[in-house]
């Protein structure tokens, strides 16, 4: 929904927090949990929907068909679509997803067709004027990059999706920002790391590159790396990097407390690990079963965990709280100076948190309401 005019600000969810890999069970989710959202924080305005379409789902809203469908029904509910998560490629629910959420990578055709086919469907759904954001795969996972050969694959298919971009802006006027999203243990992982690439790689392939490609900053990623998402909007603002969309969540952290961190030792996702210690030392294990079975988070310092927490949370239990206190006064300050237009609250490990809230309506409105609060907006 529209929480600002000038400059604009839209807020959703990401509708992966639903289970659902067809277009089928994704439409199914809309009816019954976004429409309720909708009726609960935004019952008069225009609301809009962050849709995640894995390649099946994409290929139904192929059909020119559907996406009529589609849209009669977004204008009959007062609803519109500005942002999709393009990020995982197959199942995300049917777990264990772990490292599979990165293949296919940049380094495929698989992942730019993909990637293009969205592009298409958003462009169809835009409303008129205004920008599109879909946020992916960050590269690759850091350990399958093992040659030149690789960066030159990863690099090729970017600029390649940024021409097609072009293309579509050119073809039918819309804007329409691919945002890789950096996450702790893959190719593009801090913000320094980030912005290196973008200097060195994709920047000198064209000038569609800078005008499609960006950064989805996720609070739950810079939070983890003990790195402030302030700082880090500001780092790419200053390295002229477009941060498109900015998806909203909080980290596990704990102090000395791994009996604790067991709760959250589920299959289903990847929960990479750092810890701090008190001379700044930082320690990684590329999931929590390895970092709970070395034996040393114990002595390790302040520990935070790749587990999106909801926002609303600040303790949880002895030793443990979130990382919602990352997101400060001056991180949301920048959000509303217009360095992002595109918010979205993305905690889609509902189904996995030890205690559950018993609604995921509920969650999903409080979220939003947290939100609102910290940006002064009324519903």
């Amino acid at each position: 929904m529209l929480l600002q005019q000038q400059p604009p600000l839209h807020l959703t969810y990401c509708l992966n927090i639903h289970p659902g890999e067809s277009w089928a069970e994704n439409f199914k989710a809309i009816h019954q949990h976004a429409l309720e959202v909708k009726a609960r924080i935004s019952p008069e305005k225009p609301f809009g929907l962050g849709l995640r379409l894995s390649r099946s789902a994409a290929e139904s809203l192929g059909a020119t068909s559907r996406r009529q469908h589609l849209r009669d029904f977004l204008r009959d509910h007062g609803l519109y679509v500005f942002t999709i998560n393009a990020f995982p490629f197959g199942a995300f629910h049917a777990g264990p997803v772990k490292e599979r959420v990165y293949a296919p990578d940049w380094r495929s055709a698989e992942r730019l067709h993909y990637t293009n086919l969205v592009a298409d469907i958003l462009a169809d759904l835009l409303p008129e004027g205004m920008p599109g954001s879909i946020s992916t795969v960050p590269g690759s996972w850091k350990p399958w990059i093992q040659h030149e050969s690789d960066l030159r694959g990863m690099t090729a298919a970017l600029a390649a999706c940024a021409q097609y971009l072009e293309g579509l802006r050119a073809r039918s006027g819309v804007d329409i920002a691919l945002a890789l999203e950096p996450e702790p243990g893959c190719f593009l992982d801090t913000p320094a790391e980030t912005v290196r690439f973008f200097r060195e790689q994709l920047f000198p392939a064209s000038q569609a590159t800078r005008r499609h490609l960006g950064v989805c900053l996720d609070t739950c990623h810079v939070a983890q790396q003990f790195e402030s998402p302030a700082t880090a909007l500001a780092q790419y603002a200053a390295s002229g990097i477009r941060v498109p969309k900015t998806q909203l969540s909080a980290a596990l952290e704990a102090q000395g407390a791994p009996e604790a961190l067991k709760a959250f030792n589920e299959p289903v996702y990847l929960h990479q690990v750092r810890a701090r210690a008190a001379n700044g030392a930082l320690t990684s294990w590329n999931d929590l079963p390895l970092a709970l079975a070395s034996g040393k988070l114990a002595r390790a310092g302040q520990v935070r965990v790749h587990f999106h927490m909801p926002l609303y949370l600040d303790t949880i239990g002895e030793g443990l709280r979130t990382t919602a206190h990352a997101m400060d006064d001056a991180f949301f300050r920048r959000l509303k100076s217009g360095e992002c237009p595109h918010l979205e609250i993305e905690t889609y490990t509902f189904d996995v948190l030890p205690d559950k809230p018993a609604s995921v309506v509920n969650h999903i409105a409080r979220e939003f309401e947290w939100v609102m609060a910290r940006l002064n907006t009324e519903t």
